[in-house]
């Protein structure tokens, strides 16, 4: 399986289009079609059921350490400046860029790597963007440089390991992913991530306001209305699916870094000396819930943080990682992050965050002189009504991107096998093996053939389940090519309108996975779909 071929397949078939394409497209950004736009929404869907509504039977099959609440948010994209200067998004949500003096082209210092090389007396460190197909590029920017031709690839002396460029203290010898000529990269410079945008009338900065880089700063802001709204007690888990945008340096690899993308966030309030226990239950029952929905064992993986990895807020933080086909051999990408962040969030909204390099003529100061961030003033702890108990909850956060989750079981899904077609013929067919619950249409409704009523007979059940889930009506082709053509959208059942429906009022109920057929009545086509769905 090839990253391209999915990609191929995702236009052709309507998952996702280059957002912007007739001019061009924009990079990082990303539309989806009719297909993808239901995949997607059975995903927030799934995610929202299980960890919300339905949390109670959940937690319970997971082992949760005590019974707990959950409720929801939808918090707007624009929030008062101060909420990212408290958070600490203002002065630290940076990625390091170098540009290229010689192309214009801007790169993030860490996803450059390169390696030592010398021919004809000369030793260089060629670089390329960190990827699996990264010594390939470096091999034909080292033969140009030193213009020989792949006949004298053997002239090349390569030294040590590929490393990152961040491991280089000079560039002087470093030659760009694009350049000609050695030493044309800047020094790595600050490049803040968030998108800056105007309020009201006023395009000063005291108009200036960002568009959010995450939703979490949403839920903090409104614990304590959710808290005195809904009378929960903690533990308490506070939800949100929305849009986050990231002007990131260099989005890339399909949807999987992209500048705008939607999230789906909980964060999970509760006692202090409890954080463990509940830390470690988040990070199991989401790596279950990705098993849960299709995605095999083999291709996930929990990934604990190093000290050095871990951000400003974090006590400790886990990675659920999937192996993406654009990953090298043996590497996974980000899927989902579950952090500890203390108590830093609901304090550093209280009491203002302290920052040694903001302008003191515009910060309040502390009591050691230093520059602070003025915080709300609100008082967000949590009293116990039963112990009397006083103190600032902890939070642990399960941070899921719909639209990388959403990659992830399409990447699963995509398997190419055998079948036979019309005429016995064995022909390859590519096949989407989506989970029954995110498949973006449940059912195919097909008439045998176009002729002695059972056009009409299909079309009064794909009314009918029309009610009921996302259905597809079609009489276009042979049989088998309809087939295929629901295999490659991912629809689990094809319900065929035949011969003997117009005597028994029976249909045939086709599985997707398996190509296996039965026989069921009309009358219990709802039902039996239902089933099949909840069942997986």
């Amino acid at each position: 399986m090839s990253m391209d071929s999915i990609v191929s397949l995702c236009k052709r078939r309507g998952f996702l289009f280059q957002s912007s394409e007739i001019y061009g497209g924009l990079q990082g950004f990303w539309d989806y079609g009719p297909l993808g736009v239901e995949l997607k929404r059975n995903v927030k869907e799934a995610w929202w059921s299980d960890m919300v509504t339905a949390h109670d039977d959940m937690s319970t099959l997971a082992g949760a350490p005590s019974p707990y609440a959950m409720e929801g948010l939808d918090c707007t994209i624009i929030m008062h400046p101060q909420v990212w200067k408290c958070s600490g998004h203002y002065d630290l949500f940076h990625d390091f860029m170098v540009d290229c003096r010689e192309t214009k082209k801007r790169y993030r210092h860490d996803q450059l790597n390169g390696r030592w090389v010398e021919a004809k007396g000369n030793k260089i460190f060629v670089t390329a963007p960190a990827s699996d197909e990264e010594q390939g590029h470096m091999t034909k920017r080292a033969l140009k440089f030193f213009n020989l031709r792949n006949k004298h690839i053997d002239d090349l002396k390569w030294e040590g390991e590929s490393t990152c460029l961040t491991e280089m203290t000079s560039f002087e010898e470093v030659l760009g992913p694009d350049a000609k000529t050695l030493g044309t990269l800047t020094e790595p410079r600050e490049f803040n991530l968030m998108f800056k945008t105007y309020v009201g009338a006023l395009s000063g900065e005291e108009g200036a306001a960002y568009l959010r880089p995450e939703t979490a700063q949403g839920i903090f802001v409104n614990f304590k209305n959710v808290l005195d709204s809904t009378r929960h007690r903690l533990p308490l888990g506070i939800a949100q699916i929305g849009k986050s945008f990231r002007n990131e340096i260099t989005p890339r690899n399909f949807t999987f870094r992209s500048r705008e993308f939607e999230q789906m966030e909980i964060e999970f309030f509760c006692h202090p000396d409890q954080s463990k226990d509940w830390y470690m239950y988040w990070r199991d029952r989401r790596l279950k819930w990705y098993h849960e929905m299709g995605i095999d064992s083999g291709n996930l993986i929990m990934r604990e943080h190093s000290p050095k990895e871990l951000a400003h807020y974090s006590i400790g933080t886990a990675d659920i990682e999937y192996a993406f086909p654009f990953m090298a051999e043996g590497e996974y990408g980000e899927l989902e992050g579950v952090s500890h962040r203390g108590d830093f969030d609901l304090r550093s909204h209280m009491e203002g965050k302290l920052d040694e390099k903001s302008n003191p003529l515009t910060l309040q100061l502390g009591d050691d002189g230093k520059p602070k961030w003025k915080g709300s003033g609100k008082d967000l702890n949590y009293r116990d009504d039963l112990t009397n108990d006083k103190y600032t909850p902890h939070v642990i956060e399960p941070s899921a991107g719909a639209d990388r989750a959403t990659l992830a079981f399409l990447c699963e899904a995509y398997t190419v096998d055998q079948q036979p077609d019309d005429k016995g013929k064995m022909q390859e067919r590519i096949v989407m093996k989506l989970h029954p619950r995110l498949a973006p249409i449940k059912a195919a409704i097909l008439p045998l053939v176009k002729k002695d009523g059972m056009p009409e007979l299909s079309k009064e059940i794909y009314l009918d389940l029309k009610k009921h889930f996302n259905v597809f009506y079609d009489e276009k082709g042979a049989v088998g090519r309809r087939y295929r053509r629901s295999d490659e959208a991912g629809t689990p059942y094809c319900i065929t309108v035949d011969g003997q429906t117009l005597e028994d009022k029976t249909v045939t109920i086709r599985e997707r996975d398996t190509t296996e057929q039965s026989r069921i009545k009309i009358d219990e086509c709802e039902q039996v779909i239902r089933d099949r769905i909840n069942n997986g």
